[in-house]
């Protein structure tokens, strides 16, 4: 499919700090994050819980405030916009929540769900509102049939199917995912990850996917941007990123990438348990680079000077100052070494390269 060039979704140098106490300094959840989300493609925000990940969702859809930076949503600025401005994005901003039990109504019928995001918009009468949720229900593989039923009589995997819908009701051009699989069985993951591949070459959406598991990142995305501590580690196409990962941090995660080898996950948990006990005790300055503290390649620079991040040749970015140095000293960790290698040769769901490649049905 023919993408566009220009990004339909733009998060330039955004911060977003919130306060414990009145008189508390500010806590960065969000520090000087960049990104671009091109149409037609899937970009994956990953990294641990309280990375920041979820924040940039909230602030893309106003449920947050930005106290530095801007959102664009196909070059329009729309941080800071008034609730009544606001309203009209829903026609090119969706998002499909972690939980369905929570983000479906349980006193309302999925028809009734699925008619609010066009009924908000005052622009279509209820034929066609109710010809566009049979059309959803069909291209989320459910009967149209079951717009009369209610949440509750469906499996954790249909009410996803139905939250997907929800979201596309509008036609928008941006879907976040924030979590949209993660509370889900691993067989019914790989139908909802399916069914997000072929809705996007159906309907040319963009996704930002939210996500902490690297594998699922590796099999839906196009492009990743790794987060740690409300800041961006690493960005790049996901098959190099995922190859030869440029920052520690980006091969801590792959190392906690599950695989089904028994053998193999028990030198994976003995490789990056080798590397946490390598890593300096003392914690990061300030300024310094947030994951120093859990490094095992950190120096005294990375502590004291917060690392810049740079372009790289191959089209990544990194925010490290031992790059590409860190990857000689790699022999002191031989079994991790092995499992990156491993991982990149059988741990893929899809194939090599920047389109992402569904799992065998």
């Amino acid at each position: 499919m023919t993408t566009n060039t220009n990004p339909v979704l733009a998060v330039e140098n955004l911060r977003v700090g919130f306060k414990t106490r009145r008189k508390a300094p500010m806590f960065w959840a969000v520090d000087d994050v960049s990104l671009k989300l091109r149409s037609g493609r899937t970009m994956g925000l990953i990294g641990e819980s309280g990375s920041g990940k979820s924040t940039i969702a909230n602030a893309v859809l106003g449920l947050v405030p930005v106290q530095a930076g801007h959102v664009e949503l196909m070059g329009e600025k729309i941080s800071g916009l008034p609730a009544s401005r606001r309203k009209t994005l829903g026609r090119s901003l969706q998002a499909v929540f972690q939980d369905p039990n929570t983000s479906l109504n349980p006193f309302w019928t999925v028809g009734r769900s699925l008619a609010e995001p066009l009924a908000a918009q005052g622009r279509h009468s209820r034929d066609q509102i109710r010809q566009r949720a049979a059309q959803l229900l069909s291209d989320v593989g459910l009967d149209p049939g079951a717009s009369h039923r209610f949440p509750r009589q469906f499996s954790g995997g249909q009410r996803q199917r139905i939250s997907i819908a929800r979201a596309l009701m509008t036609s928008p051009k941006v879907v976040i995912c924030d979590e949209s699989v993660s509370a889900l069985d691993l067989s019914v993951q790989a139908q909802i990850l399916n069914l997000l591949a072929d809705l996007q070459d159906k309907h040319g959406v963009s996704y930002l996917f939210i996500s902490h598991d690297m594998s699922v990142v590796r099999h839906v995305c196009h492009d990743v941007t790794v987060l740690y501590r409300g800041q961006v580690m690493e960005s790049g196409p996901t098959a190099l990123v995922s190859a030869e990962p440029a920052h520690p941090y980006t091969r801590a995660l792959l190392l906690a990438a599950p695989v089904a080898d028994p053998v193999k996950q028990r030198e994976k948990r003995r490789a990056a348990a080798a590397a946490e006990a390598a890593a300096p005790s003392s914690d990061a300055g300030p300024a310094g680079c947030p994951f120093a503290p859990r490094c095992p390649f950190a120096v005294d620079k990375c502590r004291a000077e917060r690392p810049v991040l740079r372009g790289l040749p191959d089209g990544r970015k990194v925010a490290c100052h031992r790059y590409p140095e860190w990857q000689t000293e790699i022999e002191r960790f031989p079994p991790a070494q092995q499992e990156v290698e491993q991982l990149s040769r059988t741990h893929t769901w899809g194939e090599s390269g920047n389109q992402p490649s569904k799992p065998n049905r």
